[in-house]
């Protein structure tokens, strides 16, 4: 029993370390400039580790000191979590664009006719050779962690559960692994919960004191403290895994298997097409999941203008315990029908279809993007240019990226293309209250005045429904987790069981989980409408086109 609590504390804070990245990702992306193809790669990466090594090491399992591979793989999981944080503390601090010189920059993106020396040299600072390397290795570190994460992870499961098998009673058995399972769907709603608390803190929060930083939480420009999280997680990872090196391996001689058989069994199992067809369904659900895990926090920040703190929280306290009741519940129907096999088929038939429906009206639930100028708006005729002819004589940079609202409720990309040229301070908390003279701007035939932050996609009445469809879509597809799972246990022979559950999470991974994030993140990429430049290469992006956003 401390054996299965052990495992139960470590697979939960695995899960946290892999859960967390995507909870952080579109922080990620706009710390580093990466496009979403990108961090959907990131995102699904640490799969590659896992899937080279999970067939072979499900297969010798019953030979090696299994607690003490647990304990290792863990060691290198929590080696990882350390690593994701590690690009905060090589790279220099955050820095944005601002409207009031400060500690880092004399150079502000107010309007200011005459001075084009100042604007020559912010375009070219942040493009140093320096720079370009630093995120190169950025990159390549977060690549590393997230390798190692997936060879670090492979133990862990298959091992922890044959173990448990091994020694369990037989009536205690399944109690136990429904104890396990269960906190394998518990663990990514905790890990997105820990995203929303770290996300609060500023980035540099270590570097910076708190009066030198002027954006809020809901500022565009705003960078959570992304790494916080990994710090957390990764320890909680290091401290499980030490009760591991303690356990016996105290074994009860298993038949042995030999490899030769191993073309066999693999064969029989993928020509038998009751196994081959749900197998290709869970991937097609997986994939979605996958994807959508990713990138659903994103989604929700861009249509509905939440904060990442918030986006995440619904997803931490909504949508994955509703995937957690449907999986319950599915499971209940089965055990109380004493269903057969065709009625479990028809059973994730119905669900499907069910969560078809209900998911039907997502399609519509959502707002375009709002009005920005020069970009998805414009007063006259010539539209796609960022000069609007009102800020000609300010001579604004093209990457200065601080959006105000408008008083006519149109967003300005900074308030130097809003031709902007007085900034207002709250003398106490430091902190910017408007932007008045602005020459594009025009109230009654004056010049008008605009707020800090963005306009906001003006969606928040239909977030609430958004919620609770989506919501309900993932019960109803989640009740065919178990019967699908039946469906493959009971139609197999029984001493392949434990081979085809291998296969089958190996299929799940190449086919879903891996090309899934990349999927997702490059059909955002393409929805794109304003790119972020950094050495004239794309880095993330500014504005999407939401309608297309969403359809996609």
């Amino acid at each position: 029993q401390f054996f299965v609590f052990c495992h139960g504390l470590l697979q939960l804070s695995q899960l946290l370390v892999s859960g967390y990245l995507k909870s952080s990702i579109s922080t990620i992306e706009r710390r580093y400039g990466l496009s979403s193809q990108t961090s959907g790669l990131l995102a699904s990466f640490n799969e590659v580790g896992n899937t080279l090594l999970i067939v072979f090491v499900s297969y010798f399992g019953s030979r090696v000191h299994r607690p003490r591979f647990i304990g290792c793989g863990a060691i290198l999981v929590s080696l990882a979590g350390f690593l994701m944080s590690l690009p905060h503390f090589i790279t220099g601090p955050y820095e944005y664009d601002q409207s009031v010189a400060n500690v880092f920059s004399n150079t502000t993106d107010l309007c200011e006719p005459g001075v084009t020396g100042l604007w020559g040299n912010l375009r070219n600072a942040s493009c140093t050779p320096h720079a370009a390397k630093e995120n190169h290795e950025v990159l390549l570190v977060m690549f590393i962690a997230q390798a190692l994460l997936g060879i670090g992870g492979v133990p862990i499961q298959p091992f922890g559960i044959s173990y448990i098998d091994d020694f369990a009673s037989e009536r205690n058995s399944p109690l136990y692994l429904g104890i396990l399972f269960s906190v394998t769907v518990i663990g990514p709603g905790v890990a997105f919960m820990l995203g929303s608390a770290m996300l609060r803190f500023y980035i540099d929060i270590d570097k910076v004191t708190g009066d030198q930083v002027q954006l809020t939480n809901k500022d565009p420009r705003w960078v959570g403290a992304w790494w916080l999280g990994f710090l957390v997680a990764a320890s909680l990872v290091a401290l499980s895994a030490v009760p591991y090196f303690f356990f016996p391996r105290e074994m009860t001689k298993e038949v042995s298997v030999f490899l030769s058989d191993f073309p066999l069994v693999l064969l029989r199992n993928l020509r038998h097409p009751v196994y081959l067809l749900v197998v290709l369904a869970q991937v097609n659900l997986s994939a979605m999941v996958a994807g959508l895990a990713t990138f659903m926090g994103k989604f929700l920040e861009r249509q509905f203008s939440l904060t990442a703190s918030l986006a995440n929280m619904i997803i931490g306290a909504v949508n994955i315990p509703g995937a957690m009741i449907g999986i319950v519940v599915g499971g209940a129907i089965l055990k109380r029908f004493q269903m057969s096999l065709r009625q479990c088929s028809a059973m994730c038939v119905l669900g499907m279809f069910l969560c078809l429906l209900v998911a039907f009206p997502l399609l519509f639930l959502g707002c375009p993007t709002q009005k920005v100028a020069g970009i998805t708006y414009s007063e006259s005729s010539e539209f796609g240019h960022h000069t609007l002819e009102c800020n000609l004589q300010c001579n604004c940079p093209e990457k200065a990226y601080n959006p105000i609202c408008g008083s006519n409720a149109v967003e300005y990309i900074s308030p130097c293309s809003a031709g902007c040229r007085v900034v207002n301070i709250d003398a106490d908390s430091n902190s910017i209250l408007n932007y008045t003279n602005c020459s594009c701007i025009s109230e009654n035939g004056f010049a008008g005045s605009a707020k800090p932050g963005t306009c906001g996609s003006g969606c928040s009445h239909l977030f609430l429904p958004f919620v609770v469809l989506s919501c309900l879509a993932g019960i109803l597809a989640s009740t065919s987790h178990t019967p699908s799972f039946m469906l493959i246990l009971r139609s197999i022979q029984p001493e392949d069981k434990s081979f085809a559950v291998g296969i089958q999470f190996m299929l799940l991974r190449v086919l879903a989980w891996m090309p899934g994030p990349v999927l997702y993140g490059s059909a955002i990429d393409t929805t794109c409408i304003l790119w972020e430049k950094k050495c004239d290469r794309k880095a993330a992006c500014r504005y999407y086109d939401n309608n297309l956003f969403r359809q996609r």
